[in-house]
């Protein structure tokens, strides 16, 4: 169930994390940050292709964050979507005030996707200024995108600055041993098992595509109970 105060669901976990050569350095900023939060890596820009694990990094940061320090420390996690349709809403409503106290009022803020904003002047402009607020106050910044800062073209070139200014790192698509043991931690997970052969075939097949190795998985599974009933 989603945390309705910090937007993080408590289902992404580190330790569900499966750590490889794809996305091993993304995984150690993050754990920096965990440790020394708002001083390290800061803004974390992180970025890569769908399906590849940049949410579940960037919300399981948070949820360890709250763990660590007890709640102590005020974490906010958004979509960059819905961020615009606070700022849409709150434009309409002249309620910017409300949107600012949300977004700069926290300790380490998250914000997952942020290609969406490019090209939308209001929004940019917003986040600019959420973005100086925090940073100017060692407030923690987390940032994902399928693409690196300088390859959002319709990204405010100052805000590309600002997202620069950080530590950038890539998580690319997993290797073999790493879609093998992603393929055995979800069947732990859903206490299922399958023969070695198909587990061997699905990593060799579906080599770009986490979250499509998980719908793979759910449907042999599904399968499988069907022909059991």
């Amino acid at each position: 169930k989603v945390d309705p105060e910090t937007n993080l669901n408590p289902k992404y976990t580190l330790e569900a994390f499966i750590v490889g050569s794809s996305n091993e350095l993304a995984h150690a900023a993050i754990s920096a940050i965990i440790d020394d939060v708002g001083r390290k890596y800061n803004p974390l820009f992180i970025y890569g292709g769908v399906g590849l694990g940049k949410t579940h990094l960037i919300q399981a940061a948070g949820n360890a964050i709250k763990k660590k320090y007890n709640n102590a420390i005020r974490v906010k996690y958004v979509p960059s979507e819905t961020y615009v349709r606070d700022i849409v809403w709150a434009i309409k409503n002249q309620r910017i005030e409300d949107i600012k106290n949300r977004y700069r009022d926290v300790d380490v803020l998250i914000i997952d996707d942020i290609q969406f904003i490019g090209g939308k002047t209001k929004t940019e402009e917003e986040f600019f200024h959420t973005f100086n607020a925090l940073h100017e106050n060692n407030k923690q910044i987390i940032i994902s995108s399928d693409r690196p800062p300088r390859s959002i073209p319709t990204l405010e070139e100052r805000l590309r600055s600002r997202f620069e200014g950080g530590m950038i790192v890539d998580i690319s698509y997993p290797d073999y041993e790493t879609r093998l043991a992603i393929i055995k931690t979800k069947l732990q997970e859903q206490a299922a098992s399958l023969e070695d052969r198909i587990i061997d075939l699905v990593a060799r097949k579906v080599q770009r595509n986490i979250r499509e190795i998980e719908g793979i998985l759910n449907k042999i599974i599904f399968y499988q109970e069907i022909k059991n009933v």
